[in-house]
């Protein structure tokens, strides 16, 4: 298989592994309702992503993102130049001096790798993931998804109109202008998407954009006292057009957009051609251009069933969870969202405060938990941080140890679990209290294998080798995921 390589790539293939481990803290007075399972963390998404590890690795079916298009234009609240502060920083620090002479494009793949891997490790098998993108970036990142899922589990890409708003003037110099974006759709696996696609029934009426992108001149006459937008044409001949319009099945829609009624047999299997979703204003005050929330929909009821995960790393103005929270309300569904941004105001302000208007004026039930990166798990000198609470360092020990999830309501202390026949326990009260004597050992009443974490081991190892115990010390021979 073909690989994409670039400078910086040496330094990022195996950085998701480095990442610090941090804690995820609650806020309530940020929140809505209490004990939601949906999630709005604010944060780097990378830090973020390595968090949500030990609750929801290969639990997530859907995920959507919206990542920087690396246009170059440096107006944007999330730097689309991938050259915002933090982003520089974070390449300074992992790429090194190397980091230099990196290009935005190297940037954006740097930026990218680590991010894609951690979106993989949390997918379901039968998962996918959906990333909008445009032409400056669309060759890249078809090639590094195809290195990260493999180049097998390419499923398709979706063609989407652009809103015109963010068609700059500079771009009117080339031959032809670019009018759409791409929605790209890998797979983790062949069972993904084993179930076909939501077909539209014949009672339903589908209407569809009438314009194609190309000059055609033959093709780009005056419809409704329109011409098609700059660089396209209409679908079909005038004739046909006129025969359509006469018939009623060409129309204008309520944005003044010209659209043309799809006739099919019975149904009609969802195609890879999807402008006739209309453009969409920003409604949120989001100046990087909201995304239409019935694009993102339509990309959850490709997968989901109603009562799955559906992620977005780079939330934006939040258009994932609003689109989660009324597929809910339609079909009684019961999908939860994850959503992460990075950027301060747009979390608190416009993503938070979209999702508080809308679920009281939507009379949406779910809710959800804003939640901040805590401290890492681990300082600098490789002790646990003191506020690490037992169920907090337990989750991650269980996690780390059998590469599943476990619930942390199901914790006993200081039984942390089962795995494979092997149990596991902590010992973590409080400092300078935390040893493995015999008369800890006894009260935990083992039977088989057995491994226990402890800041000192006081039993002689071969009563340790006879009852079949394994003693791990805090915070040295904690596995780093």
């Amino acid at each position: 298989m073909a690989s994409l390589n670039w400078i910086g790539k040496d330094a990022v293939v195996n950085h998701d592994k480095e990442v610090p481990f941090r804690l995820l803290e609650k806020v309530p007075s940020a929140s809505v309702g209490k004990a939601s399972k949906n999630l709005l963390i604010h944060g780097d998404n990378l830090e973020a992503l390595k968090a949500l590890m030990p609750f929801y690795k290969g639990k997530i079916k859907c995920i959507y993102i919206d990542p920087p298009y690396n246009t170059g234009n440096e107006g944007w609240v999330y730097n689309d130049k991938v050259n915002s502060p933090k982003i520089r920083e974070w390449l300074k620090k992992v790429v090194g001096r190397e980091g230099e002479d990196l290009t935005r494009h190297d940037k954006w793949l740097c930026m990218m790798y680590p991010r894609l891997k951690l979106l993989r490790d949390l997918l379901r098998d039968d998962g996918g993931i959906f990333m909008s993108i445009d032409y400056n970036e669309e060759a890249h990142a078809r090639l590094l998804l195809s290195e990260i899922f493999g180049p097998n589990n390419y499923r398709n890409t979706f063609v989407v109109s652009r809103v015109k708003k963010n068609i700059q003037e500079r771009e009117k110099v080339r031959a032809l202008n670019f009018g759409y974006n791409s929605v790209l759709f890998f797979a983790k696996s062949e069972k993904c998407l084993i179930k076909p696609p939501r077909r539209y029934q014949k009672k339903e009426e589908r209407w569809h954009a009438f314009d194609a992108p190309g000059i055609r001149p033959s093709m780009e006459y005056d419809l409704l006292e329109k011409k098609p937008p700059n660089g396209r044409h209409w679908m079909y001949s005038q004739d046909r057009a006129d025969a359509l319009l006469k018939s009623g099945e060409i129309r204008l829609s309520p944005r003044g957009a010209i659209q043309y009624l799809l006739k099919a047999s019975d149904s009609t299997l969802l195609d890879t051609d999807w402008t006739d979703l209309q453009e969409y204003a920003s409604q949120w005050n989001y100046p990087n251009g909201e995304k239409n929330i019935e694009l993102i929909k339509r990309i959850i009821q490709m997968l989901s069933d109603g009562k799955d995960i559906i992620l977005d790393s780079f939330a934006g103005s939040g258009t994932t969870a609003h689109a989660v929270l009324d597929l809910n309300k339609t079909d009684k569904g019961s999908r939860q969202f994850i959503l992460v941004e990075m950027e301060d105001e747009v979390a608190k302000k416009i993503t938070a405060g979209r999702l508080k208007q809308v679920s009281k004026t939507d009379s949406y039930p779910d809710g959800f938990e804003f939640v901040e990166l805590g401290k890492p798990l681990f300082n600098e000198k490789g002790q646990i941080d003191g506020e690490c609470t037992y169920d907090e360092l337990a989750t991650y020990i269980y996690f780390t140890e059998t590469r599943t999830n476990i619930n942390p309501k199901n914790l006993k202390e200081p039984l942390i679990g089962e795995s494979a026949g092997t149990s596991y326990y902590l010992l973590y009260t409080e400092k300078n209290k935390n040893d493995l004597t015999r008369g800890a050992l006894s009260k935990l009443k083992i039977n088989g294998p057995a491994v226990v974490y402890a800041d000192r081991c006081l039993v002689d190892e071969d009563e340790l080798r006879t009852k079949g115990v394994t003693f791990k010390q805090i915070p040295y021979e904690i596995k780093v995921y």
